[in-house]
């Protein structure tokens, strides 16, 4: 009788186990195919949607949290592709602008050379040097170019090493002494005196000071003087390349490093740029594992600044 007892509890236990599973199942089974189904309906309307569904089970709240952390990922690309577009865009544009004003003028020289075969040899002469200006001119664009895809495709590679930065600054206003001088603009510079080595590559760092030298020569020789800061902390060395000229807007600020970028003073002849530039420095130095910056205050103080690792 016992034995009979016993036997009847365990079969209705696993009776009501069976059944729980199926219950468990199904519930499961319908909670899948709403993910499924809400999944579906998300990206065949490219929506901002979340999937939600209350559940007491942890495995499909884990399930619902790796989906929705998917979702919030695939958001971010989006927007990262749609703004990449756009500034792909508008470097097209620009690049259509920039090669096609430089192009058009030596078209423009060689007509004229080629309508008048009695051209004077002087004047012939004078074209003739306007027109590898020009070509000079389209070549350093085209080169831009291409250095800023390479160095976004991850194909050029800089070896970081330890650098004596008091004579590279040093060396790199020395090569600006003439224009400087030439343009009547005073310079203050600000190298301490006790060597001080940062991790970099010297031919990245040169193009690096390059650029933001020439670009403080373009754009703020109205203040009249241009300066170099080099100064440090215990871990980062920092190099200030500033001057005092029109500056940089609140609103430009923001936009200085991107592609093509441009002021809209550089389309005017007295500020040729190709708004490559600073993008190419700010790449550069990212390669260096460094950070660059830029604070203006206009005819007061426009400065950019590099930071790099401190070797001791």
């Amino acid at each position: 009788m016992v034995l009979n007892m016993a036997l009847a509890v365990a079969v209705i236990a696993l009776a009501a186990m069976n059944a729980a599973q199926y219950i468990a199942r199904r519930r499961m089974g319908r909670d899948l195919r709403y993910v499924t189904s809400k999944l579906d309906s998300i990206m065949n309307a490219s929506s901002q949607e979340q999937v939600l569904l209350p559940t007491g089970d942890p495995d499909v709240r884990e399930l619902l949290n790796a989906v929705n952390r998917l979702l919030e990922l695939k958001r971010r690309y989006e927007v990262e592709f749609t703004r990449t577009e756009l500034a792909m865009r508008k470097m097209l544009a620009n690049i259509s602008h920039d090669l096609k004003t430089p192009l058009t003028v030596v078209l423009g020289y060689i007509e004229m050379i080629a309508s008048k075969p009695g051209m004077e040899p002087e004047e012939r002469e004078r074209l003739l040097a306007k027109v590898q200006a020009k070509a000079v001119e389209i070549v350093d664009l085209m080169n831009r170019f291409f250095d800023l895809a390479k160095l976004e495709s991850g194909d050029r590679d800089f070896p970081l090493t330890r650098v004596h930065m008091n004579e590279f600054c040093r060396g790199a206003i020395l090569t600006y002494y003439d224009l400087l001088e030439s343009g009547g603009l005073s310079t203050e510079i600000d190298i301490p005196d006790d060597p001080v080595y940062a991790r970099g590559n010297e031919e990245a760092l040169g193009r690096v000071l390059n650029n933001l030298l020439s670009n403080a020569l373009r754009y703020g020789a109205e203040g009249g003087v241009i300066g170099l800061r080099l100064w440090g902390t215990e871990e980062e060395v920092f190099i200030d390349v500033w001057d005092r000229g029109k500056g940089i807007s609140e609103r430009d600020q923001r936009f200085v490093f991107e592609r093509m970028y441009t002021l809209e003073d550089s389309r005017n002849p007295a500020f040729q740029g190709s708004g490559l530039g600073l993008t190419i420095t700010k790449r550069l130095v990212e390669q260096m594992d460094g950070e660059i910056s830029l604070k203006s205050r206009p005819y007061q103080s426009t400065v950019f600044t590099v930071k790099l690792r401190r070797i001791p």
